[in-house]
């Protein structure tokens, strides 16, 4: 009964290696980087660290029950197992996930420690929020493993069904490939950003009116 519990990954016909779903665990992710993203702001715009260190505990807890327990009973998993419950699962190998929660679980930890038990911040703080942040970021976004990616570096043995199949050497087909063209809109579209910036910023600045009145004119100068 206890190893029915205490599992990582699921038994699914067709692979030889334990696997997970990778469209719960985006959604998964996304849902912890709404929590993290949100609570950051709320720090960064009023200086209010409660939400912050409620955040960093929900966090720490719900990846703790990944690794250490099972990814099927983990808080956020479950609500994205919901979510995605009509997608076709895309599995991926538990392995290099177990291996990049396990990096989750030291940065947690470490942030638990300076954040809620010391009740301090740095830059060392700062630092994990932000590194947090992109690896949550890019996974809810591209799919993009960041921790796996470290797998590949630290294990001779590869990865084993990776998200969209980049484990696979293959050759990319057109609808994935990117013209010069592309790249130079792209460009162009940054500096288009630039010169907006450049041009309206002091406009940008003013202080927009209340259409309707209805502030009472608090706001009018």
């Amino acid at each position: 009964m206890a190893s029915k519990i205490v599992k990582f990954g699921e038994d699914v016909e067709g692979f030889t290696i334990p696997v997970l779903n990778e469209r719960e665990i985006r959604a998964g992710a996304g849902i912890l980087f709404l929590l993290m993203f949100v609570t950051i702001m709320i720090v960064v715009m009023k200086g209010n660290f409660t939400p912050l260190k409620y955040a960093v505990l929900i966090f720490l807890t719900d990846i703790l029950i990944r690794v250490l327990i099972s990814p099927r009973f983990a808080p956020s998993l479950i609500p994205g197992r919901l979510i995605v419950r009509n997608q076709v699962p895309e599995y991926v190998g538990a392995q290099q996930k177990k291996f990049a929660w396990i990096i989750g679980i030291v940065l947690a930890v470490i942030m638990f420690a300076l954040q809620v038990v010391a009740n301090a911040y740095s830059p060392i703080t700062g630092l994990i929020c932000l590194i947090c942040l992109v690896f949550l970021f890019f996974e809810t976004a591209f799919g993009i493993c960041i921790g796996c990616k470290v797998y590949n570096l630290v294990y001779r043995q590869k990865a084993q069904h990776c998200p969209g199949e980049v484990c696979e050497p293959k050759a990319r087909q057109a609808i994935q490939k990117t013209s010069p063209g592309q790249l130079l809109i792209v460009l162009g579209f940054a500096a288009y950003i630039v010169a907006t910036v450049v041009l309206f910023n002091d406009e940008f600045r003013k202080e927009p009116f209340d259409l309707f009145g209805l502030d009472g004119g608090a706001h009018t100068e």
